[in-house]
């Protein structure tokens, strides 16, 4: 496995395509009828509508090369897959100071810590890769290094 992949699920590769779907066929529309109508009011150098207009589309622009080079060289999680060690895609329950908790180990573009999904590149999620049911992942935190036993792994 290459570690320059952004590791992606199937539905999140889904939601990328359609949001560089529509940032292509609307987005583009929209952004060039600001800048037409921006046009017709006269004086560029001294025309706000057009700068603005302008940069959006200049962001637009990055926002689809940026999706359309993830959605070429993600690798796409596989769901269901059961592994002995933690590996992205895991489920993975652990516990500390008597108290569990369980997250999924997901890629860097779908991480939402709050709802149990954190990054393989965070922290977190690279001390726990590789570790197996029964072992302890050191985590490094700015308030001092915390201890997590693997209980589970789905």
């Amino acid at each position: 496995m290459n570690d320059n992949n952004t590791f992606i699920t199937k539905e999140g590769l889904e939601r990328l395509e359609h949001e560089l779907d529509d940032l292509r066929k609307n987005r583009r529309k929209e952004i060039a009828n600001r800048i037409r109508e921006a046009k017709e009011l006269g004086d560029l150098s001294e025309n706000a509508e057009y700068a603005e207009a302008k940069d959006e589309q200049a962001f637009n622009e990055g926002k689809i090369i940026e999706l359309d080079y993830v959605i070429k060289n993600c690798q796409v999680i596989e769901s269901g897959k059961v592994s002995d060690c933690v590996i992205v895609g895991s489920k993975v329950k652990i516990s500390a100071d008597g108290k569990e908790f369980e997250y999924t180990i997901i890629g860097s573009n779908e991480a939402d810590p709050s709802n149990g999904l954190i990054s393989n590149e965070s922290p977190m999620g690279k001390a726990f890769l590789n570790k197996r049911v029964g072992d302890i992942a050191e985590v490094k935190l700015p308030q001092g290094d915390k201890h997590f036993k693997i209980e589970s792994i789905e």
